[in-house]
């Protein structure tokens, strides 16, 4: 049996001729907020108030900040806006004491090596780093 796998299931169906039905949603919202307005106050104060609707209502329906809904992007700030936040500071620090400050002075040592023993070391580490590795000589065997 064969199946047809659903393609371009991230696009959403256009409804109202170019717009989707979350965009005309949105921008019905804004009108019909307009025509609240132009009825119930004076034209000044309906263009006042209607503006802020218009541009909001656009906006969800038209802007995508970083390819994202500008409703996401609300909506995330709102719930940062609304959560709590955990502040810490940096405390002060505590001086150490006489003998603290010796130990922290103390000379540092370090072993003395002679030309045999480096030597030894460094051909001990080029045996193993071949061994590891697989290296092999100029007729095929392993060094």
């Amino acid at each position: 049996m064969r199946y047809q796998v659903p393609q371009f299931i991230e696009v959403e169906d256009k409804i109202f001729g170019p717009l989707t039905l979350k965009q005309f949603l949105y921008l019905a919202g804004a009108g019909g907020m307009g025509l609240i307005f132009f009825t119930l106050f004076p034209i000044y104060l309906a263009l006042l108030l209607t503006l802020p609707f218009a541009a909001l209502g656009l906006g969800l329906a038209f802007y995508r900040p970083n390819d994202r809904p500008l409703i996401e992007a609300a909506e995330h700030a709102l719930s940062y806006l609304l959560s709590r936040r955990l502040y810490l500071w940096k405390q002060p620090s505590i001086k150490p004491t006489v003998a603290e400050e010796r130990t922290l002075q103390a000379p540092l040592v370090v072993p003395k090596i002679n030309e045999s023993k480096l030597s030894d070391l460094t051909w001990s580490l080029n045996i193993k780093d071949r061994r590891q590795t697989g290296v092999r000589d100029d007729k095929g065997f392993r060094v």
